[in-house]
């Protein structure tokens, strides 16, 4: 089951569960679509991947499973 991480590993922006903006790898590497498109070129830089957006579990699942609290960042970006 995909973490739904909270937001963007390059520039920390905020991602909601229900974020069309969020961008992952197969990795579950999370971006904005900003960053991965614009300063990462459509790869990640974790681990080569490409990028597709995050799915968005519905409210019913999300209160059952919800998303990640827990923030990650990259020192280093693009």
């Amino acid at each position: 089951m995909l973490k739904l991480k909270p937001n963007c590993e390059c520039c920390d922006r905020d991602l909601p569960p229900e974020s069309v903006d969020a961008r992952i790898c197969t990795f579950e590497c999370t971006f904005c679509a900003s960053c991965a498109e614009g300063v990462l070129g459509g790869v990640c830089p974790n681990c080569g991947g490409n990028f597709a957006p995050r799915p968005i579990r519905p409210a019913a699942m999300l209160a059952k499973y919800p998303a990640s609290s827990e923030r990650v960042r990259k020192e280093k970006c693009g």
